[in-house]
């Protein structure tokens, strides 16, 4: 076989492992709602123009609100979208034209208030991996919800000033107060189209060892990868996995910098 239809086989195979991916749910949980709601969430770059009630909107941001967080320091903020506001914020529609966006910010900005009265610590990396953790905690929250709701939704890292790889021009374009640094933004709606396979997944033997640090299986490894980048190139045939981590190794440096900035209060050069 030469290399061209090799490289064709080892594609179509790991398409084949996607498409064929299901969760693995216990026969005994298997008519379980809740967790077969969890285990269906998709992230969606599809959505409708249905516009979304408010009250499912308000159903939303109280399941971020009620998230449980480190010492219930709810060391989060929410910052919500709608259409207009995006375009009047940014000049461009929400990302894959979704009809609500929740920008997830994790805040220090309270705690740094209330430091006197609390005589809280100034740890930076301790309190920023804390603010980090209790922020993405909400927005599991608001995601599982949204799905509750029949909506779809996707977490950005960047898609164009969404999130902590663009940490350095929300700050500017936000103008938020210290302590508070954007981590992602949430796009929620309606579907449109089916829902697209499971994303290749590491095997949990890989991710979860009993009472020691799991074993690396390399060639497990190998296999998702090229498994990652079979399913990247069949979802966006004009793009490849490689070309998406150079834009990501050209954002991360930058990021680097404004981060640490943002999280030791450093003053700009």
């Amino acid at each position: 076989m030469t290399g061209k239809n090799s490289a064709k086989a080892g594609f179509l195979h790991s398409l084949g492992r996607i498409l064929r991916a299901r969760p693995a749910v216990p026969e005994s949980l298997a008519d379980n709602a809740q967790l077969q709601m969890i285990l269906r969430r998709r992230s969606s770059r599809q959505f409708t123009t249905q516009p979304i009630p408010e009250e499912v909107v308000q159903a939303i941001l109280e399941a971020g609100r009620m998230a449980p967080s480190g010492v219930n320091l709810q060391t989060w903020t929410f910052i919500r979208f709608d259409p207009e506001d995006w375009q009047a914020k940014f000049g461009r529609m929400i990302p894959f034209k979704g009809q609500l966006a929740i920008l997830v910010l994790s805040d220090l900005h309270r705690l740094h208030l209330l430091r006197e009265t609390l005589d809280f610590p100034d740890e930076p990396l301790v309190l920023h991996t804390l603010a980090v953790l209790n922020a993405g905690l909400a927005a599991m929250n608001m995601t599982q919800a949204a799905e509750a709701c029949g909506l779809a939704s996707i977490m950005l890292s960047e898609t164009g000033q969404t999130g902590f790889l663009d940490a350095g021009e929300l700050l500017e374009a936000l103008d938020l107060p210290a302590g508070v640094i954007p981590l992602t933004t949430i796009v929620f709606g309606y579907r449109r189209g089916n829902a697209p396979p499971i994303p290749p997944r590491l095997p949990l033997d890989m991710i979860c060892g009993k009472g020691d640090y799991p074993e690396l299986d390399r060639d497990a490894l190998a296999l998702w990868l090229a498994d990652q980048q079979a399913g990247y190139k069949a979802m966006r045939p004009w793009s490849s996995f490689d070309a998406q981590l150079k834009i990501y190794q050209k954002k991360i440096s930058q990021a680097e910098q404004d981060l640490e900035k943002a999280v030791y209060h450093k003053p700009s050069e």
